[in-house]
């Protein structure tokens, strides 16, 4: 069965998929980044300087690229309990950056740090409501079985 047929057939709505799909597409992004476009890093104020940066941006790099396949990996799978880990994994991610980015805004930011917070909380609510959906479909897996 193909992608795309699993995620028709399965219990994970597809609003959860779509988000899940677009949270990926920005680790990857990210990932690229991190490690081919040291340019676009200079733009958001980090000074790349020896070997020391390099090591942590590549370690951010391949963390985030880590982050990325498993969340591909379990969207493959469509499986809600594995869902619920990646689902939490954002939450706990963004929440960090929900204070993170609004107090150590970077020099090519969109918006203003306050700005950057409200979309930061809405994009953390939006998974919190994912991850309460996927906890409901797994209790209700579990009370069938």
């Amino acid at each position: 069965m193909n992608v795309i047929q699993k995620i028709k057939n399965s219990s994970i709505p597809l609003w959860v998929n779509i988000l899940q799909f677009l949270l990926i597409l920005i680790m990857l992004s990210q990932v690229y980044m991190y490690f081919f476009n040291h340019l676009l890093l200079n733009k958001t104020g980090i000074v790349i300087e020896g070997i020391p940066i390099l090591n942590l941006i590549y370690e951010m790099g391949a963390r985030t690229a880590v982050m990325a396949l498993v969340s591909l990996f379990v969207m493959f799978t469509q499986d809600p309990k594995q869902y619920l880990v990646i689902l939490l994994m954002n939450i706990l991610r963004e929440g960090q950056e929900t204070i993170i980015d609004p107090m150590f805004p970077m020099d090519n930011a969109i918006g203003s740090p306050s700005m950057d917070l409200i979309i930061h909380i809405v994009i953390v609510a939006i998974e919190v409501l994912a991850f309460i959906k996927v906890y409901k479909i797994c209790k209700h897996e579990t009370n069938a079985s």
